[in-house]
């Protein structure tokens, strides 16, 4: 067989191709200060607007396809374990209500930026734009506090804390809007009832996951730990990941709440005895395989953006609503910020979009709930917001900084 018909052959040198174009374009956004992610989705969008071939059907090709939704579980397996329930428990009533006033905000304002931009749409179509723009990405906010000596701040921390919930509360509205077109899809309507049992389905299921994965993962864990073979903490860390993941789609939800969920309940203490025995942790040994699956995930999202869709004044329009929606609606978090804190610096650090709202569009293409035009806009608002926000955050400490000192002066 030779090489260009092998099909091993021809994955990997597509991985080969994806790969470089991330790293690279991951190093360049990283130059001017912005997330890798940025980086790796604007240099998919680059690959696939070049007229190759080669390119086209790379972007489609199945393969590299379930590598990638490969990578968008293990994106959100890593992302879970980052957080612990205790951690989502103990960030306080500020950040829990700075999360879900930003969520209720791009929420309505989306719908009503969708409504308006699209009247002769469905309404479910409406409420999926407008879930998509829920999910706070804060890793570029995280960076920018980290820049400005601001990382040990009340606003950090509520930033921070209001991320972890925004994660939960991201991934609940996305299982419900994406359950809730598909339905109004079937059956021709947009029906409360099946909205109102996607919701008991959704948080249902989180909740049994998270009590069943907190009694029965430490006892997983050492079992595991008595084997003594190579890569058994990642191995066991994985499969459980998979299992929740399978079990989140048997019941008819999106297998990334699962994949969240399993991330979510395992704590350091999982990796306690592998650890003791001179191993690395979960979370460390997940990132050799993140950093294979998950730039893939990134530059075939970039690449799957149909740029001439902008050809269409109807698409700017509704690229410009939905971002000012974007924006707006996370403003709202000012109002749940603790008192004493710079409420707007807050409010700014909650706007960029990421890899939830991606994740949320390639749902959508692949469920056929979105055409490539609705698909580009979503990932030029994930990128507009991200690009917005260092600069709006720079602005507002540089403005606190300088009241702070101008006070102390007078003081």
């Amino acid at each position: 067989m030779s090489p260009v018909s092998d099909p091993i052959a021809r994955l990997g040198i597509a991985s080969a191709l994806v790969l470089v174009v991330a790293k690279v374009g991951g190093h360049l956004a990283m130059r001017f200060k912005q997330p890798s992610v940025l980086g790796e989705l604007l240099g998919g969008i680059l690959l696939g607007s070049l007229p190759l071939p080669l390119l086209v059907t790379l972007r489609d090709d199945p393969n590299m396809d379930l590598l990638a939704r490969l990578g968008v579980l293990v994106l959100l397996f890593q992302v879970g374990l980052e957080s612990t329930v205790r951690d989502i428990l103990r960030v306080g009533i500020a950040a829990a209500a700075v999360a879900v006033l930003g969520t209720l905000g791009s929420l309505g304002a989306g719908w009503a930026a969708a409504a308006l931009t699209l009247p002769h749409e469905s309404a479910g179509l409406h409420w999926f734009l407008a879930a998509s723009l829920t999910a706070t990405s804060v890793g570029i906010s995280a960076r920018v506090l980290k820049d400005a000596d601001a990382s040990r701040t009340a606003e950090a921390r509520t930033i921070l804390g209001a991320a972890m919930i925004d994660d939960v509360l991201g991934l609940v509205v996305l299982a419900i809007a994406s359950g809730a077109m598909r339905h109004s899809t079937e059956a021709g309507a947009f029906a409360p009832l099946a909205v109102a049992w996607l919701l008991t389905k959704t948080f249902g299921f989180l909740l049994v996951a998270l009590v069943v994965g907190i009694v029965a993962s430490p006892v997983l864990f050492r079992f595991a730990s008595r084997l003594q073979s190579d890569g058994v903490l990642v191995a066991t860390g994985l499969s459980f990941c998979f299992v929740m993941a399978w079990v989140s789609a048997a019941i008819g939800l999106a297998p990334i709440v699962g994949a969240f969920a399993a991330g979510l309940v395992l704590e350091d203490s999982h990796s306690g005895r592998f650890v003791a025995r001179g191993e690395r942790s979960l979370g460390e040994q997940m990132e050799p395989i993140g950093s294979w699956l998950v730039p893939i995930f990134f530059v075939l999202m970039g690449m799957r953006a149909d740029l001439s869709a902008f050809a269409s004044g109807p698409r700017l329009l509704l690229v410009a609503s939905l971002t000012l929606a974007a924006i707006a609606g996370k403003l709202l978090c000012a109002a749940g910020a603790p008192r004493g804190s710079d409420r707007v610096a807050v409010a700014l650090g909650m706007l960029p979009r990421g890899e939830v709202s991606l994740v949320f569009a390639s749902l959508g293409l692949t469920l056929g709930l979105l055409d490539g035009g609705y698909y580009a806009v979503l990932v030029t608002v994930v990128v507009l917001t991200t690009l917005v926000t260092p600069a709006a955050l720079r602005w507002r400490l540089s403005r606190r900084d300088a009241s702070h000192a101008h006070h102390g002066a007078y003081s």
